[in-house]
């Protein structure tokens, strides 16, 4: 499997303890999922962190 695949499976699977928490929960779980892609997609090289962090703080546009 590709390590976005499985960052989004981690995700899931931490997202699952937080839907005991009703609405929060469902919220917790897109949050966890899209981190999970993230970091997946990190994993897999298609995210430089430096960019993002530069974009972040203004130093860089996406442009």
């Amino acid at each position: 499997m590709k390590p976005t695949v499985v960052g989004m499976a981690v995700g899931a699977v931490l997202a699952f303890t937080a839907l005991l928490f009703d609405f929060w929960g469902f919220l917790l779980m897109a949050l966890f999922i899209a981190v999970g892609a993230f970091f997946g997609r990190a994993a897999e090289g298609k995210v430089d962190f430096r960019s993002v962090r530069d974009a972040l703080t203004g130093r860089r546009s996406s442009s």
